[in-house]
C-alpha cells in the first residue's frame, strides 16, 4: 500500500495532479476536474484538523463497519460523501490544483500534523488509517479522471 508519508509515493501523487488540465474529463461522476480537486482538499482538511465536523448518529451506528470495508476494499464509484465535501459550484482549476498539492505536502509531514479528533463518520483512526484513507481517496478520484 502506498503512503503519503513516503517521499516517493508523495511525489507520485503530485505528479498525477500535474497531469490534469482544466479540460480533463471525468470517466464517471458529476464533478468536473476543478471540483474534484476542491473535494479532495476537504477530506485532507478533516485529517489535518482544519475542518472539524461532529459525528452523527449514522457514523456512530455504521462508522466502524464502513471503516473496515473502506480500508480493506477499493472505493466504489459514486460512494456518498458528507455535505461539506460536496462541491457543486465552479472552481478555478489552477488555484484548486495548487491548494491540493500544498495540502498533500502538509499531510506528508507526518503524525504531528494529523488530527487527534475522530473522523466524523468512521470514528477514531490511527495515523496509518488516516494515511490509508487519504491514499485510497486520492487514488479513487485520480482514476476518476484517468490519471
Amino acid at each position: 500500500m502506498k503512503s503519503i508519508f513516503n517521499e516517493t509515493d508523495n511525489a507520485e501523487f503530485i505528479d498525477r495532479i500535474n497531469k490534469l488540465t482544466p479540460s480533463t474529463p471525468a470517466l464517471w461522476g458529476k464533478m468536473n476536474v476543478a471540483q474534484m480537486l476542491a473535494h479532495c482538499q476537504v477530506i485532507i482538511q478533516v485529517a489535518l484538523g482544519e475542518l472539524r465536523l461532529k459525528r452523527n448518529l449514522l457514523g456512530f451506528i455504521f462508522g466502524g463497519i464502513a471503516k473496515k470495508q473502506i480500508l480493506e476494499k477499493p472505493l466504489k464509484h459514486s460512494v456518498p460523501t458528507f455535505n461539506e465535501a460536496k462541491i457543486a459550484d465552479e472552481r478555478n482549476f489552477d488555484k484548486e490544483k495548487q491548494k491540493l498539492i500544498e495540502q498533500i505536502k502538509r499531510f506528508s509531514a507526518g503524525p504531528g500534523v494529523i488530527s487527534k479528533d475522530p473522523h466524523p463518520f468512521f470514528g477514531p483512526l490511527t495515523i496509518d488509517e488516516w494515511d490509508t484513507l487519504q491514499v485510497k481517496h486520492l487514488d479513487h478520484h485520480f482514476r476518476q479522471f484517468g490519471i
